[in-house]
């Protein structure tokens, strides 16, 4: 196994997370990172980080993250579809599907590539259970199956308990990377996250400013 460890803390409905997913993807095979995927609750963690919801934000900063949402499709060289209909929305299902998915050892790098796109390409209704039966049949897992197994108690106690550990580590949004415990937050942190692991350098401490 690979030394190189990330905890890669998201949710299927965050922006950035798909904006920089295959960057990430591209990082990960290029230095053999080990990722353990955390979908967590996106709106717990405004909530308890002092966050806002995109629609409860000031209009100005609405408007800037218009503009930044067509620099970075375009700097990416992605598709984005930047009102989507069904956004806001709540994305548990697919997250209790993949934590099931995990929990069988699955790959499931592509369900994730494909769980991001379907509010901000697809423009399709993430909290349609079929909408997920279909996205999980497409990256080559057994959808029907997962929908099933992600409805277990005990799946939804996962969801809650890695949403709880993410505002334990102090994560206030998503994408959210640690690289030996040290922080890196947002999909424009990839180039120092790359930084750090090609340098090996100590990491930075990270804890609540006394």
């Amino acid at each position: 196994m690979s030394a190189k460890k990330i905890d890669f803390y998201f949710s299927f409905i965050s922006l950035y997370t798909y904006i920089g997913y295959e960057a990430f993807e591209a990082l990960a095979e290029k230095y053999d990172l080990d990722v353990t995927f955390k979908p967590i609750d996106l709106h717990a963690i405004f909530s308890a980080s002092g966050g806002l919801p995109v629609t409860k934000r000031p209009p100005q900063r609405q408007a800037y993250r218009f503009v930044e949402m067509q620099r970075w499709a375009s700097a990416r060289n992605i598709p984005l579809v930047l009102k989507p209909k069904h956004h806001p929305s709540d994305p548990v299902i697919g997250h209790r599907m993949l934590i099931a998915a995990m929990a069988k050892n699955l790959d499931v790098r592509k369900f994730i590539r494909n769980s991001l796109k379907i509010l901000w390409v697809d423009d399709l209704d993430i909290k349609d259970p079929q909408v997920m039966v279909d996205v999980a049949n497409k990256s080559g897992l057994d959808g029907a199956l997962l929908l099933q197994e992600g409805a277990n108690p005990e799946i939804d106690i996962e969801v809650n308990r890695l949403t709880a550990e993410a505002v334990d580590r102090q994560v206030f949004g998503t994408p959210f990377f640690f690289y030996r415990d040290e922080p890196f937050w947002g999909q424009d942190r990839l180039d120092l996250l790359e930084e750090a692991i090609k340098s090996n350098r100590d990491p930075i401490p990270f804890g609540l400013v006394k």
